[in-house]
């Protein structure tokens, strides 16, 4: 049998365009379509599709079919499919309570070019009929329509460059012998011309600076297209794009899963999390996500409340595990300092959900890489861990320091720590001092000697970078405020051990130099000490007696009585006395006088 393909192209006015096609098995009448003054009317035996300058009315079996686009209702089912690109309508069909389709005889219809290009694709939508089922019922030429035709018109990719002709072939490859096929492809032109344009502009940079736009929104106001429709085919042609479509389509994939599931745990809101990030970084317009929670979102689909250093970390750690995804999800500088900052955070809270995650994740990458996968996701997460490792060695030196005393870093721990500040300077400038030295200097637990050399380290660091001073000495200062702290402590033990004994002889300046004549004796014939101290030293040491004894026997039974934590972290905040100490002497004075421990934690409450 010859097949016969007959055309027709036409206008209905200066902004719907027409693509008529009738192609068969069987013989077609040489003459497929009748015109009427302003009406053209396409038909064969029990079927009719009619054009007229308001819109079109049809009647018979058939139906509608254009592209998935924003604006283009989708039913979740379609959504679910990757391999499902276009809507397919057919007269007289609907949905029942059990989300099952039905079939009647009632396929007659009138819709208007606006609502068509609205409801539809905005610049192509085709519809078609069949001629030559073997039955005369509608709904059951529908029923055997949807079985030939609907998989294959529902799964044709780049439906809107195809070829009627194509198309047609294709499409009757799947029908009975002796069948006819008749498409009517409408075409908003004014849109289209907009389209080309957006087009042409997008594609070239991914990015539409102000002359763009302008050039834009004047066509869209010479052509007289709305703002939404606009923003549909804005979205459509955005999407289109090789780099956005592969990072949208997985965001989708995982929010259809969640959907489905009806909630968003905390797995799947971390990849759509850094799956978003991925999109900004690309440049991918937020509007194509929007859209994408906007249709699959809903009110009982909770998103998880968790730390937000966690959620981060989260987020970034389920993004390495998008590698070879057919798009980049590395780890870049901007996440590595997001990691950092958040191992920071979970340390200072002793949260152990962030050590979990990375456990998990480096099983996964195991478990990947043994199921054949890129080497260099292997690669990625080394680079994370390798960063880590430098955190761990550079905070324990650095603790070790601030709260040991008489701890003395060594020269290698020196470079180290060095090679450590210029890896993290590199990721972000100030990163270092911001991870280990803001950090510690705030600690209300630093001692006067711990906070004298950590500012020594961060200076001296510092000025080591820029080669103004040099490891040795460094070494030297840090050994030289060792020295001075030991003989500190030991000079605040001597004078309380004095005080104790001797009642409070430290008053007055003369008592003060008695207790100090009287402590280097001592020192001197036990040869514990040979050397002359420094007066200002011992200041300090009455100074820190003078500090504790007005807390002891002036503030503290005060702040018991009135449970006044107010006045405590006052007198915390500008004593310059250090947490550990406070906490001492509280805890000496509630053993002392058998006072309630609870009242104790309230006071430490913070």
């Amino acid at each position: 049998m010859i097949n016969t393909e007959l055309r027709l192209h036409g206008q209905i006015d200066d902004s719907i365009e027409y693509f008529a096609t009738a192609a068969g098995g069987q013989t077609l009448r040489a003459q497929f379509y009748q015109q009427n003054g302003e009406t053209l009317r396409f038909f064969a035996p029990g079927n009719e599709f009619t054009l007229t300058d308001e819109g079109i009315t049809h009647s018979g079996n058939g139906g509608s079919f254009c592209a998935y686009m924003f604006g283009v209702e989708q039913p979740l089912a379609d959504l679910a499919k990757q391999e499902i690109h276009n809507r397919l309508i057919l007269y007289g069909t609907s949905y029942n309570d059990e989300n099952q389709l039905t079939f009647s005889d009632k396929t007659e219809g009138h819709q208007t070019y606006e609502r068509i290009f609205l409801e539809g694709h905005a610049v192509y939508n085709t519809f078609f009929f069949l001629q030559g089922i073997n039955t005369h019922e509608l709904k059951e030429q529908q029923r055997i329509i949807l079985q030939i035709l609907g998989k294959g018109i529902k799964r044709v990719q780049h439906l809107n460059a195809m070829d009627d002709a194509q198309m047609a072939t294709e499409l009757l490859h799947n029908c009975p012998a002796n069948t006819s096929l008749y498409l009517i492809r409408l075409i908003h032109k004014k849109h289209r011309v907009y389209q080309q344009l957006f087009r042409e502009r997008y594609f070239a940079n991914r990015n539409l600076d102000l002359q763009n736009n302008n050039e834009l929104d004047a066509l869209a106001k010479s052509l007289k297209i709305d703002r939404y429709q606009r923003e549909r085919i804005q979205i459509d042609i955005m999407y289109g794009h090789r780099d956005n479509y592969r990072i949208v389509d997985e965001y989708k994939k995982v929010l259809i899963s969640c959907h489905q599931q009806g909630q968003i745990n905390e797995a799947a809101n971390a990849r759509l999390t850094r799956l978003k990030t991925l999109s900004v970084r690309q440049n991918i317009p937020a509007a194509l996500f929007i859209a994408l929670d906007e249709l699959l979102k809903t009110d009982e689909m909770e998103t998880p409340q968790e730390a937000s250093y966690i959620a981060d970390t989260r987020q970034i750690l389920q993004g390495l595990m998008l590698h070879g995804e057919h798009f980049e999800s590395s780890i870049d500088q901007r996440d590595m300092v997001s990691l950092l900052v958040a191992k920071q955070q979970a340390t200072k809270n002793r949260d152990h959900t962030f050590e979990h995650l990375l456990l998990e994740t480096g099983k996964l990458c195991d478990e990947k890489i043994r199921d054949g996968a890129d080497l260099s996701l292997l690669e990625h997460f080394s680079y994370i861990v390798t960063f880590f490792d430098r955190f761990d060695s550079s905070s324990q030196h650095i603790n070790q320091l601030a709260f040991m005393d008489g701890y003395q870093l060594s020269e290698e721990v020196v470079r180290s720590l060095l090679g450590s500040r210029e890896a993290f300077e590199n990721l972000q400038t100030g990163l270092f001092d911001s991870l280990f030295f803001d950090a510690i200097e705030g600690d209300s637990y630093l001692g006067r000697f711990g906070r004298r050399k950590i500012k020594l380290l961060r200076r001296s660091l510092e000025k080591i970078a820029h080669d103004q001073f040099s490891v040795g000495e460094l070494l030297a200062d840090l050994a030289q405020l060792n020295d001075e702290e030991h003989l500190y402590l030991l000079l605040l033990n001597q004078a309380k051990q004095k005080i104790s004994t001797s009642y409070s002889r430290y008053y007055t300046r003369k008592e003060q130099e008695d207790l100090l004549n009287e402590i280097s004796r001592d020192l001197n014939d036990k040869q514990i000490l040979t050397r002359r101290i420094p007066a200002t030293l011992f200041d300090d040491v009455v100074m820190h007696i003078k500090k504790e004894a007005v807390y002891l026997h002036n503030l503290l039974p005060q702040i018991i009585q009135d449970k006044d934590r107010k006045l405590r972290d006052d007198f915390l905040l500008n004593s310059g006395l250090d947490r550990f100490t406070i906490e001492e002497i509280e805890r000496e004075y509630f053993s002392r006088h058998d006072l309630d421990q609870s009242t104790l934690l309230h006071l430490r409450a913070s």
